[in-house]
């Protein structure tokens, strides 16, 4: 990721702060770049809640309440699976505005349906949540660095 804040926060921290509102993030693939990019930024504790570096599936379940059957039904990398991450992101914190990922940042790992690059997103602002999956090209930092942009460049849409 490199040093210094995100392009995204200091907008993002604006509107938050504006509503009093909290931010949380629950990480898979980006290993809590996220909640790391947010929290670069001095004063974020007055919006950052909470970050949830759930990178196993175990942990899924126990820190989000994701249910073991919808990973076993539908993978980890699955709209169903980042949907239940940012839900339970909001109702195991304070925050009202989540950001959720889980995908496949390589090298390996890739499969033919879920080839290296393919991200899934939740992203839950005041209740309404909205899912969508990105495939990023490159090596894993790559990945993860388009994935750490694209979370908080949508969450600011969202918020605007």
């Amino acid at each position: 990721m490199g040093g210094g804040v995100h392009a995204a926060v200091p907008p993002l921290s604006a509107l938050l702060a504006s509503r009093n509102w909290m931010m949380a993030t629950a990480e898979s693939c980006t290993g809590g770049l996220i909640a790391g990019a947010c929290t670069d930024m001095a004063g974020s504790s007055a919006w950052f809640e909470r970050g949830f570096v759930t990178y196993s599936n175990e942990a899924k379940t126990e820190l989000l309440g994701v249910d073991a059957a919808l990973i076993a039904r539908h993978g980890a990398v699955s709209q169903e699976v980042a949907r239940a991450m940012v839900l339970g992101a909001i109702a195991r914190s304070r925050a009202q505005v989540a950001v959720a990922v889980t995908g496949v940042a390589g090298p390996t790992g890739g499969s033919k349906e879920k080839p290296v690059g393919t991200v899934w997103f939740g992203w839950s602002v005041d209740g309404h949540v909205i899912t969508e999956m990105q495939r990023f090209d490159g090596d894993r930092a790559a990945v993860r660095e388009a994935t750490v942009t694209h979370a908080l460049e949508t969450l600011l849409s969202l918020l605007r």
